[in-house]
């Protein structure tokens, strides 16, 4: 099995969204199969914010590569290979920390480079269609608050329900493990960060 783990949270080993991500590799890579793990951390090495130059190259509206400079034929090289990561990768973990109400930038711009028309959506006489039917993927979201489906704060959460739809609209239904609260006190983020990894043993191989 191919996984790849994309890291977003600027947080370092501070950061819970890494740790319970981590968690989840650490699960799926100890099942007994035989597992090889990309890891690609979008902090510690950034994509840029997506570009003409910087479209994948199986985008219709890219740039010629015969019209591209030295440093845009790098980036996109570089686009093209988190795409092709992507589609190689049999299973995803991301770990995506909410900022500000939604994901942070680093993992949108990864984002901007995987939904291509032609190649894991495209549109049909009914509508879009995703493309991407037989890969699994796992996302640990970690807020600060609570922003459950039963808290007053619900309608302010754009980090879960973006990923849902991204990955909905791709064709696959993403798995979830949650862990908020964290920001509330020590004692919240304690057993908030407890019962995450708890939970991660119960995920399925």
């Amino acid at each position: 099995m191919k996984l790849l783990h994309i890291d977003s949270s600027i947080l370092g080993q501070h950061s819970a969204s890494r740790e319970v991500g981590n968690a989840i590799v650490t699960h799926l890579a100890g099942t007994g199969t035989d597992v090889e793990v990309i890891h690609r951390d979008l902090a510690a090495d950034e994509l840029p914010h997506l570009t003409l130059a910087t479209l994948p190259s199986a985008h219709a509206a890219a740039v010629p590569a015969n019209q591209l400079d030295a440093t845009q034929t790098e980036a996109r090289k570089q686009s093209d290979a988190v795409l092709k990561e992507f589609l190689a990768a049999d299973t995803v973990v991301i770990a995506a920390p909410m900022y500000n109400f939604t994901v942070p930038s680093q993992l949108k711009a990864w984002i901007d480079r995987i939904l291509i028309g032609g190649v894991t959506f495209r549109y049909g006489t009914n509508g879009p269609e995703g493309l991407i039917t037989k890969k699994r993927v796992i996302i640990a979201v970690a807020r600060g608050g609570l922003y459950g489906s039963d808290s007053p704060a619900a309608s302010a959460e754009h980090a879960e329900q973006y990923l849902r739809t991204v990955f909905d609209f791709i064709g696959v239904s993403p798995e979830f493990v949650i862990v908020e609260g964290l920001a509330i006190s020590p004692e919240s983020r304690e057993k908030s960060m407890a019962d995450a990894v708890a939970s991660v043993s119960k995920l399925v191989d």
